[in-house]
């Protein structure tokens, strides 16, 4: 009985003794750093093209694509995001090198995805709400056709980046990232 007990209490000792053995091997801390991929993939088909003035959405390497055609049939790429507050782009009327928000009332330029002077958040309910965030563009992103298909020029590996950082973020907040615990 008394050698169950001696066991017992080393057993238990050895289970909070410190440990020098760390855990090499996890997939967490094997990923390597991410690094930008530029490349033409596919988002819509030219079918799907609206018409001049007009734009529509894609989806491009798992990113939300504003697809807009200027008055004499230019294509522009943006951003799907309306900041401030996230709502599509793609519901927008495009006019005079811009595409306007349609419910807070912004404009972007199609070229360069930045909001020309004293044209943030223009609408009544804008007016509301723009007060309280800085102006900010969307971003812009080569575009081509080929084929029948529109092709948008993305980061390939932005979402696996991304990913990767954010799991290891949520992980580490648990204290499991490389394995131990805080």
């Amino acid at each position: 009985m008394k050698l169950a007990v001696l066991a017992s209490v080393v057993v238990g000792a050895a289970a909070f003794a410190p440990n020098s053995i760390s855990r090499q091997g996890t997939a967490l801390n094997m990923a390597k750093d991410i690094k930008p991929k530029l490349q033409y993939v596919p988002c819509i088909s030219t079918d799907d093209l609206p018409g001049p003035g007009k734009a529509t959405s894609g989806v491009a390497g798992g990113l939300a694509i504003c697809i807009a055609v200027d008055e004499n049939g230019s294509l522009y790429a943006l951003g799907d995001k309306c900041p401030p507050i996230n709502q599509p782009l793609s519901f927008g009327k495009v006019a005079n090198g811009c595409i306007q928000d349609p419910v807070l009332g912004t404009k972007f330029d199609l070229k360069t995805g930045q909001v020309p002077a004293g044209q943030w958040c223009t609408s009544p309910i804008g007016k509301l709400l723009g007060g309280l965030f800085e102006p900010s563009g969307v971003p812009t992103y080569p575009v081509k056709t080929k084929g029948n298909v529109v092709e948008v020029q993305v980061d390939v590996n932005y979402k696996a980046a991304f990913e990767s950082q954010y799991w290891s973020g949520i992980l580490d907040a648990q204290g499991k990232s490389n394995g131990k615990y805080y």
